[in-house]
């Protein structure tokens, strides 16, 4: 068999694979990746409505992504929902001012170091509150 043949066989493999898969249930565990933390605190926000929870966080060189922060998430087995925060600063001084000045009924979940868009590495937070808690 060619290179090419096996290739195309490869590639013919994970796609029925990826379509076996595809059952319209969520899976158990979400995996976020983004390099903008903008865009990373929208896409928590909607997995949280969904009932993904953040379990782990990390900054560093992904494999396609470049520079980025990646959070897993897990899906809630209670299917209580949950909004997040994310903080990202350079400055240590500014993220103890900014971690101080959010809401108290939001909890530290996880926090990691990356290189951001614009260069420099930043210090990220995220916070996490359950949506419909006694709190709000």
């Amino acid at each position: 068999m060619t290179k090419i043949a096996r290739l195309g066989l490869t590639l013919m493999l994970f796609a029925i694979a990826a379509v076996g898969q595809d059952s319209g249930e969520p899976g158990k565990y979400l995996l976020l990746a983004t390099n903008r933390t903008g865009t990373m605190e929208k896409e928590l926000n909607t997995a949280g409505a969904r009932g993904y929870r953040v379990t782990g966080a990390q900054g560093g060189q992904t494999s396609f992504g470049g520079k980025e922060a990646v959070v897993i998430m897990q899906l809630d087995p209670e299917g209580r929902r949950f909004r997040y925060i994310l903080l990202a600063t350079k400055r240590t001084s500014t993220m103890q001012k900014e971690l101080n000045a959010v809401s108290p009924e939001y909890d530290l979940v996880a926090m990691t170091v990356f290189q951001s868009t614009f260069g420099g590495n930043e210090t990220v937070a995220i916070l996490e509150d359950e949506v419909g808690s006694d709190h709000q």
